[in-house]
């Protein structure tokens, strides 16, 4: 029998799933109820009769009744599915005596009810173990309803609630509807209890609203208890009603999984955020109750300093990290290590590890901080520049290979190999004689520990042409080339040794730049040569004031001979 002597503790979010919206708040007249209590009391004596106590004188099995002799001139008839178990097996055996209720006549054969005599006797030992001291609350369900209210069966059980104290609203049909309420009036005498809805609600308002009272005017934070952890926050118990802590208001850091810091039971403190009157929510919050981190942020960490700090989550684009005093940073992805090839934080963080981190920025509008590994880890570029120098030969792989040039990984670390640095041969490219994963040896020609670059270079492995040219020609020398490119500022000729030498437009003369054509063949004198850079200059006119002077020269050569002759001869 599910009847309570003491008001219980109940979760306003529940209450409020048990009262509909469409639920009125009708007033309460004692004038009212007492004419229903009449009225109820009257239609109890009108339908029961005395409980009277008889024997069974028949059963019959195949018709399903009994005979049971109750001292009339007739015996009473009741149907055997009153007199059987749960499991069909029948309770009483002929001779037995059993107590029924009368319940009328019919063709002068009393009619009788096993069943009401049960619900008399279950009443008879309620009202005796009844305390009009105690409050008692029962549970049950709606069974009927009559002119005055609803008749509510709890274990067998029948309570009176009248219309006016059920708190349910009369334009839905009730009947089976479970039930809280509380018992208001019992009268021993007449054997009825009067139980109440409303006043169970009303009173459970008031216990409500005087711990949001209490919770609201707290000078301090008030302690709690986690009931139960959600996927969106969790419940927590403050007085005996259930708030819930939004996983937005656990943490200063930020959303988070309330599962990795609270299990149920835990003891938390929390404030009030807001009471919803109407849906009875609560909402608390743990992180008001605690102080701001980011009030005194810059009293706490700044830009630049090395911090000890715990992996708290990790995620393909980066890792969350506890810094503790309630903040969290976060390391991207780019700041876990020099390699440039990072696939996953997972391999090389793990959640629990404890590592130290630079502080790079510090977002106090939106609240953000991020932090960086690899400024702490020695750079990969110095530490090839202290194991290697320009002018070193090295072996590589190619990594990959480009439009411009190709990629070759010496050590841990990649070094471009230039199109212009592969070979002698401006014509040929690195895609034409290279694929990834061929080894190749290079000279190192640059390293730049500013910028994490390395130069390579192919060529520089190789005799250089230049070189060749140099030792066979000299500024002075008449050399003869055929005309590879024409430019705005001169034209290019490839002399036999595979070099192009440049003739500047104003060193054409005779010449004419619009009377040129590719591969014509073109004399000119060298007048500049730079061997370090492989490049050389020629001059037509250089060349032609050259012949000029030549031919001027012999030409006065041969005429002070003739003038010598022509005066020996005078003087014979």
């Amino acid at each position: 029998m599910k009847v309570e002597e003491k008001m219980e503790d109940k979760n306003p979010q529940q209450e409020s799933q048990n009262n509909s919206n469409s639920e009125e708040n009708l007033d309460f007249d004692e004038q009212d109820f007492g004419k229903i209590l009449d009225e109820f009391e009257k239609q109890k004596e009108e339908k029961q009769s005395d409980l009277v106590e008889g024997e069974i004188v028949g059963i019959n099995e195949e018709d399903n009744q009994a005979l049971i002799d109750i001292g009339q001139k007739n015996e009473a008839i009741i149907s055997l599915n009153q007199l059987r178990d749960e499991e069909g097996n029948l309770l009483f055996n002929k001779g037995d005596k059993i107590n029924v209720v009368v319940t009328g006549f019919k063709n002068e054969r009393p009619i009788v009810s096993y069943e009401l005599a049960k619900k008399r006797a279950l009443m008879d030992e309620f009202l005796e173990e009844y305390d009009d001291s105690n409050e008692y609350i029962i549970e049950g369900v709606i069974k009927k309803k009559n002119r005055g209210g609803y008749v509510v069966d709890c274990d067998g059980l029948e309570f009176f609630m009248p219309k006016t104290q059920s708190y349910l609203n009369p334009k839905t049909n009730p009947i089976g509807k479970k039930v809280k309420a509380i018992i208001v009036n019992v009268d021993k005498d007449k054997k009825s209890v009067v139980v109440s809805r409303k006043e169970l609600i009303e009173r459970e308002k008031q216990r409500i609203q005087q711990i949001i009272d209490s919770i609201a005017n707290a000078k301090e934070p008030v302690t709690g208890v986690v009931k139960k952890i959600t996927s969106y926050g969790m419940f927590v118990d403050v007085g005996g009603i259930d708030g819930l802590v939004h996983y937005s208001q656990i943490s200063h850091k930020g959303p988070v999984n309330p599962a990795k810091y609270y299990k149920e039971g835990d003891e938390v403190k929390v404030v009030m955020l807001d009471f919803d009157k109407k849906k009875k929510h609560l909402s608390l919050s743990i992180k008001d109750a605690q102080p701001n981190p980011w009030d005194k942020i810059d009293e706490l960490v700044e830009v630049g300093d090395t911090i000890n700090v715990t992996v708290s989550n990790i995620e393909p684009y980066g890792a969350f990290v506890d810094l503790g005093e309630d903040l969290e940073a976060f390391l991207h992805v780019s700041e876990i290590s020099w390699d440039k090839n990072v696939k996953h934080p997972k391999d090389y963080l793990e959640v629990g590890q404890n590592l130290d981190v630079e502080v790079i920025e510090i977002d106090k509008e939106n609240k953000r901080l991020r932090v960086s590994l690899k400024k702490l880890l020695p750079k990969p570029i110095e530490l090839f520049a202290k194991n290697h120098k320009v002018g070193d030969v090295v072996k590589g792989v190619v990594t990959s290979v480009t439009d411009f040039g190709a990629f070759v990984k010496i050590d841990d670390l990649e070094g471009l190999l230039h199109n212009q640095e592969c070979s002698w041969d401006k014509s040929v490219k690195c895609k034409d004689i290279l694929k990834v994963g061929d080894e190749v040896e290079v000279k190192i020609i640059n390293i730049d520990t500013q910028k994490d670059k390395i130069s390579l270079s192919k060529k520089a492995l190789e005799e250089s042409p230049f070189d060749k040219f140099a030792a066979k020609y000299k500024v002075g020398d008449v050399i003869k080339g055929k005309v590879k490119d024409i430019k705005d500022f001169g034209v290019f000729i490839m002399v036999d040794e595979g070099i192009d030498v440049l003739i500047r437009k104003e060193d054409l003369a005779p010449l004419k730049m619009d009377e040129l054509q590719k591969d014509q063949e073109i004399e000119a004198v060298i007048v500049f040569m730079d061997k370090k850079n492989h490049k050389a200059r020629a001059s037509v006119r250089r060349l032609e004031k050259q012949k000029e002077k030549e031919a001027l020269k012999k030409y006065n050569d041969d005429s002070s001979i003739k003038l010598g002759d022509l005066v020996k001869k005078k003087d014979k």
